[in-house]
């Protein structure tokens, strides 16, 4: 049975989503709440698999940092967030704070049901219309970065998870030489100078899965 948590400010929508999800035989809904700010301390309690966020046209601009702070305070959740508006949706910040579904308000009942079970099977799920969301690599861009090895790309996925030097040769079975070696590398073929940099245009690329 896949645990569900509702959030929607709205009372009337919190309760229509309940009955979407309570429709499946395979879902439950453990709880609900009205906003985020109370949130931290009922998912703590309840474990939901899939909190199921409906955000209106009302789009608060910490709502990322709310959701990544819950994400870095509990174990890992996956968060569905049905909104209104696809212009006030910045994607990569949502993918960050651990959202893993997009839909929009005029989403289906069977659209909700499959995209909650499909995040509670680790996967991401994005309704047709927020594909124009995603930042495409340009071919320029692309061809201005050097193609990294694939042990670069190990590596850099290692600077992606917050990974020491030590802790990634440790993991790796290689020198800490190897592995500033490899860093180097990498700072070098994406035009960087710092992890961070590195890391930011990683994800861009496509090279760094969150």
């Amino acid at each position: 049975m896949i645990r569900v948590m509702v959030v929607a400010t709205s009372p009337v929508v919190r309760a229509g989503l309940a009955a979407v999800v309570t429709s499946n035989s395979q879902l439950t809904v453990v709880g609900s709440a009205s906003n985020l700010d109370v949130l931290t301390r009922e998912v703590e309690q309840l474990e939901p698999d899939v909190l199921l966020l409906d955000l209106g046209a009302n789009l608060q601009p910490t709502i990322w940092e709310k959701l990544l702070l819950i994400q870095q305070q509990q174990y890992p959740l996956g968060f569905l967030v049905i909104v209104e508006e696809l212009e006030s949706i910045d994607l990569e910040a949502a993918i960050h704070a651990g959202v893993r579904g997009l839909l929009p308000s005029t989403s289906t009942e069977s659209e909700i049901i499959a995209a909650t079970i499909a995040i509670a099977d680790n996967l991401v799920v994005l309704h047709p219309d927020y594909l124009e969301l995603l930042p495409l690599r340009e071919k320029v861009v692309t061809t201005a970065v050097q193609t990294l090895t694939p042990r670069e790309i190990e590596v850099l996925g290692m600077l992606g998870s917050g990974l020491g030097n030590r802790a990634i040769a440790k993991q790796l079975h290689i020198s800490e030489h190897t592995v500033k070696f490899h860093i180097s590398s990498i700072f070098q073929k994406l035009g960087v100078s710092t992890r961070t940099e590195a890391v930011s245009v990683g994800i861009r690329l496509g090279l760094i899965m969150l």
